[in-house]
């Protein structure tokens, strides 16, 4: 069994910093690319950024320049590191990684439960 565990979340006033972690557990054969994903009371799920498995990154326009996505895969570990952040940024921010548990086995998608992000103007 895997999971997925985030932390790191909280409230923070508007300009402050929070760093996300994301913590993979379990049969983990290997994992490849792995993202972050945030959704606001009554808006879509959108994709924050993703990381491949060697470290090529992506970002939503709208975080780019202030949000950084990192991965320690000798922990089987996720980052984000929030900065600068704004009001607008207030949502609760889950992690996916698409992991195979073994060789012979095809890769899926595994969530968080997610980590509540409260920015304060």
């Amino acid at each position: 069994q895997v999971q997925l565990e985030e932390s790191g979340g909280g409230l923070v006033q508007a300009g402050g910093s929070l760093r996300l972690s994301c913590a993979a557990s379990g049969s983990i054969f290997r994992i490849n690319a792995m993202g972050w994903y945030r959704q606001a009371p009554g808006k879509q799920r959108e994709l924050v950024a993703t990381i491949t498995a060697s470290g090529v990154t992506d970002y939503a326009d709208s975080v780019k320049g202030r949000f950084i996505i990192s991965r320690d895969s000798a922990k089987n570990t996720l980052y984000l590191q929030l900065n600068s952040l704004k009001p607008g940024d207030t949502a609760g921010y889950s992690c996916n990684a698409d992991i195979k548990i073994n060789w012979h086995s095809p890769s899926r998608t595994y969530w968080g439960q997610g980590t509540q992000v409260t920015v304060s103007s």
